[in-house]
This record gives structure tokens, sequence and C-alpha cells, in this order.
């Protein structure tokens, strides 16, 4: 009798339960914190808000002047601006004052333009408040003193109004106040401003020490929030200063310009004082949403009470929203990019909490604030919920979405999503990254009875139609191959026969049909064996199918077992035949894995549909065919006379050249390198290192078996990783008889421009070369072409010589 132990679900439950509550509480404790102790955290805050702005100009200045004097150049030069700013603003302030009397006659004018129409939908409305005006206390009805009317033509008559009820009589007590004294008056004026001047003062001073001791803070705060998690730590911390400290930047620079643009628009409307407006607009821009209306609805007040007439006020809310609409559109999208990170969503739900908590002040730190918090949320595992709720990545992965979509029975947009990501994406990448994960996916669920078997099959179902939809239609170039340069690109793969066997079940079925699919994009002749099969079966579709290389599809929860079995029946029908076994989305266990399926007769195993095509393209068989000699230039006489006149062919070896070739070797681990130059029917090999003796000795090589040949014929640099595998040369004889795989070569310019020659690389190793082995090699082929040039300058100039 077997026992099975379980661990009970409620277990888990209320641990998951406690873990919510724990959450919830230390939440609400620090929004209690924070909203009781906002006299601490505002200026804490606003300190090191304006410590983000003002670190990186100290870091500069510290280079030449030092931390002291960089931190009080700064400020000093902070308060300097906020003082000349302030000195401006009073100046326009006074003279505002002075003018506004004159503007009463064009302030009266416009109140009485808004009186109310007579007749129509309103006048009931308009004679309903008149009369309700006159029943108020000191209106013109009711209760009234005794008056007189007197009416043209008639005898004056009067009204007596009741009298008033008797009041209560309500006692009366005499309180002796004492005179205020002129300190009193003094401090009642001052007392208001004590506390905001006393905030500033302080953020200041923070400021300040915030700035010399930023290291030392930093320190602290990643020893106190990392708890031994350094790294993660610093690259939290590191982005957050990044990104608020960029868009501080970006919104100071997109304010101040937004205050230059309405002064400057106000002064050509004919606004009154516009640098005042100017500055306000740019100061309340800081406050998001509410603050440019707020800047923009004085200058419009103040143009009805200047303007005579209605042009200067509709100019002035044209211009203000003309720059709303330019900056929020164009500008801010611009230069703030991605640098908060945070939802449009976020930012407005943010601003209500944090406006909420610490009232307008919190409006203004809503944005850095939140984008610490999402920072935050991205870098500490127990915090990415706030990442998931504020940030302004997308909340499924890609594979997340198809799914969700797959199961929206009502949906039926999967074609139009497909077709999308395949445009920003590769097709590779939608069956690698998109469509296995989800067949994973939804197997697992039905495994765990979240998903039943009809809805599987639905799904399964789903995209094989999909995938069929896709290879009836031409292939769709997408942007990510658009956008990269394409240089020196493989051969396409050779033609060859390969069969899908899928390990078990229909999803490694499926599999197979997006691998056929991706095989025949690149001619050749694929085909996917039904996942009904059993193993004798497949080995005869595999026989009739004439199969060059057979792989063998596995998609998780199908185990190796089931591949390893049929890797075994493969090999003992078929000795020769190349096999590779993919596992598809597999991220655990696969050394062991890989070890034990290559013991089982597999020359290849792979994790992707990508690897899987440059595996079958290496074991392909390849149809030899006789080389093609390279064509020959259209200047080919120029090119020639070029060469000549250089009077580098049959000449002895010099220092200068095989230094290079020697240097190339060494630096790029290869056993030849030359310096070669092509004349008419022969190869010069001007300088080498590593040739075969018998070559070394002639210095010379047939033209038309040549691979740098090619280099001068298509005038640009060519990469061959496996010359095995390559068409063009794969059956050229001296390739073969030296036993060389590997080639790189760019080539070599007269003064004038033409192709004479190449600096090449071989190898008898496959290998790779980057774009920066690339940029490498030129170099050292533009100093190769210096020396041709200054020769040849030599020889304009035999003068030279002789001195």
């Amino acid at each position: 009798m077997r026992y099975h132990m379980t661990i009970p679900k409620s277990k888990s439950t209320i641990a998951d339960a406690l873990v919510i509550l724990s959450t919830v509480a230390l939440t609400s404790f620090l929004i209690a914190m924070l909203f009781f102790a906002s006299a601490i955290f505002i200026p804490l805050a606003l300190a090191a808000l304006l410590s983000f702005l003002l670190a990186p100009l100290v870091t500069r200045l510290e280079r030449w002047l030092g931390r002291i004097i960089a931190v009080l150049l700064v400020v000093t030069m902070i308060l300097g601006i906020a003082g000349g700013a302030g000195w401006v603003l009073t100046r326009q302030l006074i003279d505002l004052a002075t003018k506004l009397p004159d503007y009463k006659e064009n302030i009266v004018t416009k109140l009485h333009a808004f009186r109310m129409p007579q007749g129509g939908a309103f006048s009931a409305f308009s004679k309903t408040v008149e009369e309700l005006k006159k029943e108020m206390p000191g209106g013109s009805g009711g209760v009234t003193t005794p008056t007189a009317t007197k009416d043209a033509g008639k005898p004056e008559t009067t009204v007596l109004s009741p009298p008033a009820p008797n009041p209560t009589a309500v006692p009366v007590q005499m309180v002796e106040t004492s005179k205020a004294s002129p300190m009193d008056l003094i401090a009642s004026m001052i007392a208001p401003a004590l506390g905001p001047l006393g905030t500033s003062a302080l953020v200041l001073l923070l400021v300040i020490f915030m700035l010399f001791q930023r290291e030392d803070l930093r320190n602290r705060l990643i020893r106190l929030v990392g708890q031994g998690h350094i790294s993660a730590t610093t690259r939290a911390m590191d982005d957050a200063g990044q990104r608020v400290s960029r868009y501080l930047l970006m919104q100071l620079v997109v304010n101040v310009s937004y205050g230059i643009c309405v002064a400057i628009g106000l002064f050509f409307i004919g606004v009154p004082n516009a640098i005042l407006w100017g500055c306000f607009a740019a100061v309340l821009r800081f406050i998001p949403y509410v603050g440019p209306w707020i800047g923009a609805a004085i200058p419009i007040v103040l143009s009805l009470a200047v303007s005579a007439s209605w042009v200067m006020p509709l100019l002035t809310l044209g211009l203000f929203v003309v720059l709303e609409l330019v900056s929020g559109n164009v500008i801010e999208p611009w230069l703030y990019g991605s640098s908060t990170g945070v939802s449009s969503i976020a930012l407005i739900v943010a601003a209500m909490v944090w406006t909420w908590i610490w009232g307008p002040v919190g409006l203004v730190l809503a944005t850095p604030l939140t984008v610490c918090l999402v920072v935050m949320g991205r870098h500490v595992p127990r915090l990415s919920f706030l990442s998931v709720l504020l940030s302004d990545e997308d909340a499924l992965t890609p594979a997340e979405d198809c799914y969700h979509r797959l199961l929206t029975v009502s949906g039926h947009d999967e074609i139009e999503w497909v077709e999308s990501y395949i445009k920003e994406n590769s097709l590779t990448a939608l069956y690698d990254s998109v469509f296995i994960p989800v067949i994973t996916a939804a197997e697992i669920d039905a495994r765990q009875d979240s998903l039943d078997q009809d809805h599987l099959l639905v799904i399964e179902q789903s995209l094989r139609d999909i995938i069929d939809d896709l290879s009836t239609r031409p292939p769709v170039v997408s942007k990510i191959d658009t956008d990269k340069a394409i240089t020196d690109s493989p051969p396409p793969m050779p033609p060859c026969r390969v069969c899908c066997l899928p390990a078990r079940a229909d999803r490694d079925e499926l599999a197979g049909l997006m691998l056929s699919h991706l095989l025949q994009q690149q001619g050749c002749e694929a085909m996917t064996a039904s996942g009904v099969l059993v193993a004798g079966e497949m080995l005869g579709v595999v026989e009739k199918a004439e199969a060059d290389v057979v792989c063998i599809s596995v998609v998780e929860p199908s185990t190796v077992i089931h591949a390893r079995y049929l890797c075994l029946k493969v090999r003992a029908q078929f000795a020769h035949m190349k096999i590779v076994v993919g596992l598809w989305g597999a991220t655990e266990g696969t050394t062991e894995a890989t070890k034990r399926l290559r013991n089982s007769g597999a020359d290849e195993v792979v994790l992707s549909l990508a690897d899987a095509m440059v595996q079958i393209a290496k074991l392909a068989p390849l149809t030899l065919e006789p080389m093609t000699p390279a064509p020959i230039p259209a200047d080919e006489e120029e090119r020639l006379t070029a060469l000549k006149e250089l009077h580098l062919l049959d000449t002895e070896a010099e220092r200068v050249f095989d230094r290079i070739t020697m240097k190339l070797a060494r630096v790029f681990e290869v056993p030849m390198a030359l310096i070669t130059l092509v004349d008419h029917d022969r190869l010069f090999f001007k300088s080498q290192t590593g040739l075969p003796e018998d070559l070394a000795l002639s210095r010379q090589a047939p033209r038309d078996v040549s691979v740098c040949g090619h280099v001068v014929a298509n005038n640009e640099m060519m990469v061959i990783e496996d010359l095995a595998r390559d068409r063009r040369f794969a059956s050229n004889a001296w390739v073969k008889e030296h036993g060389l795989r590997f080639y790189a070569g760019v080539p070599l310019r007269a003064p004038g421009g033409q192709p004479i020659g190449s600096l090449s690389l071989f190898d008898i190793k496959p290998r790779g070369f980057t774009v920066r082995d690339k940029r490498h090699l030129q170099e050292y082929a533009d100093e190769i072409m210096e020396e041709f040039a200054r020769r040849a300058e030599t020889e304009k100039s035999p003068s030279v010589l002789v001195s």
C-alpha cells in the first residue's frame, strides 16, 4: 500500500492572506505617517527633489572647483536667480497696480455686455431671479420703510410697510479693548509669511547638506533599504535618480520655454506686464493639470479689462490653447519620452492621492515620487505590485496577451493581433516567444483542471488555423528586419528535405508545423508528421519523404523520455540520418537532457526554432557545384592601370607590410593573414603570414580560384564564417586542399579609389566575426591604403627622394 502526503491548501491560503494583510497594514501605516507628519516629510521631499535637479551641475563643477565651492556656487546662483526674478515680478506687480484704475470703464462695459437677453427661453428665469432679489433683506419688495412714490400726472401716494415684530431683547455687555500697538500690527502682517519662509529656509539648508553628503546619504540608504541586496538596491537607486533628474530637467526646459513663449505672445497681443504673466505661467506649470490654466486665467481676465473689443481676449485664449496643444502633444512626448516610466492613468491617480496627503505641494511632487515607487517596484520583488499598478510597461507579455485572446470566446481578434505583432517583430519571434509559450501554458492549465479539454482543443485548433493562414501568405518584412543593417549575411540555407516528428502529442505537432513553415520560407522541403502516429508509422513517413534531416519536437510538458525513444528508433533504422531534437521553450535541466539525447543518437539539441534553423543549415547536405570565378569589374582596365602605377607587383617583401600581417594573425588569432594584389590573371602576395610553403615561395596563385577576387569584384568587405558550407567556395580545390574554413577580407584601394587587392584572414575552423572585428580589420586596411597614397605622392614628386 502506498501513501501520498499532500500539504493542505488551507495552509498556503492562510499564508497568502497573512501576506496580503501585512502589506495592506504596512501601506496604511505609511500613508497615515505621511499624512500626519507632513510638516516633516514635505521639506525632506522638496529638498530631495532639488538635490536631484542640482546634483548633475554640482558634479560637473566639482572636477574644477572642489565640492564645497561647487555647492556654495550653485546655491548662490539659484538664490541670485530667484532674487532677480522676484525683483522683476515685484516691479511688474507695482506697475500693474498703478494701471488698474485706468481699466475701470472697460471693465464696466464688459460687465454690461453679460446682461441676460430679454425674451426667449431665459426670460422666465431672469424674472424669477429679479423677484427673489426683491424679497431678500435690503431688496425693493416685502417689508420696507415707508416710501413715497410719485408718478407723472398722478398724486403722490405713500406705501406703509407693516410693523415689524417686537424683537427679543439682547443683553449688551461693555468690553474694554486696548488699542493695538504698532508692533502688534507688524506682527499680524508678518506672521502669515513666517511659515512659508521658515519652510523655504529649512529646504535650502537641507539641500545644501544633501549636496555636501550625497554619497554618504546614498550609502546609508542602500544599507537601510537593501538588506544585503546591494546590487539590486544600487541599480534601483541609479535608475530612480536618472529618471527623476532627467524628468525634472526636461520639465524645467519645457516650462521655461513655455513661459518665454507666453511672454512674447502676450507682448505682441498687447496685454500689459507680459513678463509677469510669462513667469507666472512657467511657475504654475509645475503644478500638473490645473497649474497651466490657473496661469492662463489671469491674463485672459486682464485682457478683458484692458481691451475695449473682444479681439485681445480671444487672441489671449487662443495663445494658451495653442501652446498647451503643442507642448502637451509634441514637445513633452518628444523630450520626456519614457523618462518617467509611469502610465498616464497612474499619474492622474497619483496626483489625486498626493494632493490629498500633502495638498498643493503633493500635487507638485506627485510625478517624481511616483517615479521612485515604480522603480522600487521594478527592482524589489516584494514591491513588484507597484510596477504592475503604476508603470507604463505592458501588464501582460505578448504570450500572455495572445493566450488571453484565445481564451476569450467572443473575441476572434487573434489574426489582427498576430498581424500587428509580426509587423514589429519577426515570424520566428512570434513562434518562439508567443505561440510555444501559449501551447505550454494551455497544456499546464489543462493538467491542473484550470482549463477543460474542449477549450484546450479550441486553442490548439485556433493556433493551427493561424499557422495555416500565415503559410499561405507572402513573407512579411518586419520592422526589426528593416531597421537592422544586414551586412555580410550568410548565404541562404541549402535546399534539403526536413521531416518534423512530434515526440508524443498534438502540441509537439504544432511546434513542428511552425518549424516547417520557417524552413519552407528558406526554400527547403519540410513536412510534419501527425501526432497520432506511432513510432513505426513515423519511420515510414521519414523513409517516404527521403528526408535529409529529422527534427523531433518536444513541447513541455512532454518529456525527454519520448524524444529519446523516437531518437533511438530513427538512429537504428537510418544510421546516417542527421537528427535534431528541439526542446522548445525548455529552461530547466537542459544540460542533462542534452547529454542523454546525444547518447541516444541526436546530432544537435536546440531550445528554440531560431537555433534549429541554424543547426539544420549546418547539417543539411551541400550539393557541390563547380566554383564560379569572380566576375570581372566594369573598371578592370582602370584598376589594372592604377595597380601598375604603384609599382608593387613582383617586388620584394617589405617590413612595413609584414609588420601588419603578423600583427593581424596575432590579434585575430588566425593562422593566415595576407596582403593580396589582384592582377589580370593571378594573385600576388605582397605580404603573408602562415601561407603554405609552396605558395609562400611562389608568392602567387591563379585568380580564377581565389576568394579575394570576389572582394575586388564587389569592392566591399566579405565575411564567410564557413567556406565548406558556402556554395561559392565549397568545391574550391585551393580551399579544400589547405583545409580552409573561415575567410574575412576587405578591399585595398588605390589612391584613385580603384580596388587593387585585399587584406585577408583565413582560419582552418569556422568562426564568427563581430562588428568590432570588422571595424578593426578596416582600420588596418586604411593604414595600408595610406601607405599606398604616400608612395603614389612620392612617385609624383621625385624631388622628395633627392632631398
